[in-house]
């Protein structure tokens, strides 16, 4: 989600620290944990040794596109500043499933983890001056506001390029900072729609639905963002130099369309929704078994197609004369699902998972949440964190990338509003006691 809230938000931007030390990772010493054995928890005073040790980064986004990249960098060793309004902070502590913090729920707990809050009010002329004394002193700023807003709080790229020159400087929005529809608000629902993807999803002939979970283009557009900001580290080492990364939501969302473009512009060929199946690929779908449940079979090859057909114990079907090449099983696409339908329909889960394995035929169940939380592999990898704040034990993801020298951490769910701000005017900005007190009196912090 970006460029809305700009009036809840803006005014002030996020400040939260959180007083849970505990910590995980995802990995352990150099060479990695054994294959089946997690990852034990990772020896104090590591955090100077992660690969962004010593970067320090200002969030003063909303919700999720662009945040996300900062909760990504923070995993990996970068102080992450949230800087929000001092009463109302950031939406997103308001989104989602309530806990008992009164100023978090769920999402905010998981996403906005390894941050610290910084509350300034960018509605007063003197927190826009603390706000760029804190950008000088800063290596990356990421905001998702929709543009031309940071300019109207007189925080626009020329004078904070002044303020900083080595500066990094992160825009996500719906639709980029340039073009037509730039000033159109924009959410990743909207840029799904936009960019191609929500018109895929679904059944042919039906309503198309939500691809996968509804902030999707939010992670995808924040992934690409840290991306960004990586490569623009990387030039800044070389030149001392910094720059700004645009992003637009709905072409993060469009560049995950594969070959769609070519082939439309090349042949004039329109996609349309498929259900589980692939235009490319057949059997390549979700198929109920005997006892309600679900798997996906993947034969993306005439190898693979080969190995299914012995599983069904029907070798047969590979046959050249049959469906053995790909291009006679697409063009019988509903005889060959139909055989696959009434296999699979016949056997219990595990029966047809059992025999795909045996075969390795790519197979496997469609979990959910419960399911992934039984799952033994999951657990192996480390991908289910448990965290503590305030009494409750709070599960997340785990940290994506594995690194096998510096492994990622998690440090702290999501802060309390404004709990580093003290400690960021006191130490960062060298501020008296007595001028902190006299920001609070004013409503700056």
């Amino acid at each position: 989600m970006a460029g809305e809230n700009e009036k809840e938000a803006a005014a002030g931007k996020r400040k939260t620290g959180h007083a849970d030390t505990s910590s995980t990772t995802n990995s352990s010493a150099a060479d990695g944990p054994a294959a089946d054995e997690p990852a034990p928890p990772p020896a104090e005073g590591t955090r100077e040794r992660l690969p962004l040790a010593g970067v320090r980064v200002i969030d003063v986004g909303t919700f999720l596109a662009g945040p996300y990249a900062a909760c990504i960098l923070g995993e990996f060793g970068a102080e992450v500043l949230k800087v929000e309004h001092p009463i109302a902070g950031d939406p997103m502590r308001r989104f989602g499933t309530a806990t008992k913090r009164h100023d978090a729920t769920l999402a905010w707990l998981s996403e906005a983890r390894n941050k610290k809050s910084v509350t300034i009010n960018l509605r007063q002329a003197k927190g826009v001056e603390l706000f760029i004394k804190l950008v000088s002193k800063s290596d990356v700023l990421i905001e998702n506001f929709r543009p031309g807003t940071m300019e109207e709080w007189g925080l626009g790229w020329p004078v904070l390029h002044e303020a900083n020159p080595g500066l990094v400087m992160l825009r996500v929005s719906g639709y980029g900072q340039t073009g037509p529809y730039r000033r159109r608000p924009g959410f990743s629902h909207i840029a799904h729609a936009i960019g191609g993807l929500s018109y895929l999803a679904g059944f042919p002939g039906e309503t198309p639905v939500v691809p996968g979970t509804a902030p999707l283009g939010d992670y995808i557009s924040s992934l690409y963002g840290a991306i960004g900001i990586m490569l623009a580290l990387r030039h800044k080492e070389k030149t001392g130099r910094g720059q700004i990364i645009d992003i637009g939501i709905c072409e993060a969302v469009f560049r995950q369309m594969d070959e769609m473009a070519a082939a439309y512009g090349l042949f004039g060929t329109i996609r349309e929704r498929e259900g589980s199946g692939s235009f490319v690929a057949v059997p390549h779908g979700h198929f109920r078994t005997k006892d309600g449940k679900w798997v996906a079979i993947a034969c993306t090859t005439d190898k693979m197609f080969e190995r299914l057909a012995e599983a069904l114990e029907r070798p047969e079907l590979a046959s050249h004369t049959l469906f053995g090449p790909q291009s006679k099983r697409l063009a019988a696409r509903d005889e060959v699902n139909k055989i696959v339908v009434e296999w699979v329909g016949s056997l219990d889960r595990a029966e047809v998972l059992q025999r795909c394995l045996d075969k390795e035929v790519p197979v496997g169940k469609l979990n959910s949440i419960a399911d992934i939380f039984e799952d033994e592999h999951f657990k192996a990898r480390g991908n289910l964190a448990e965290m503590e704040s305030e009494g409750m034990k709070v599960v997340v993801p785990g940290v994506v990338p594995t690194l096998s020298a510096t492994p990622g951490r998690i440090t702290n769910l999501g802060p309390p509003l404004g709990d580093a701000t003290y400690e960021v005017m006191r130490e960062l900005l060298e501020l008296s006691a007595q001028d902190i007190a006299a920001l609070r009196q004013q409503k700056t912090i």
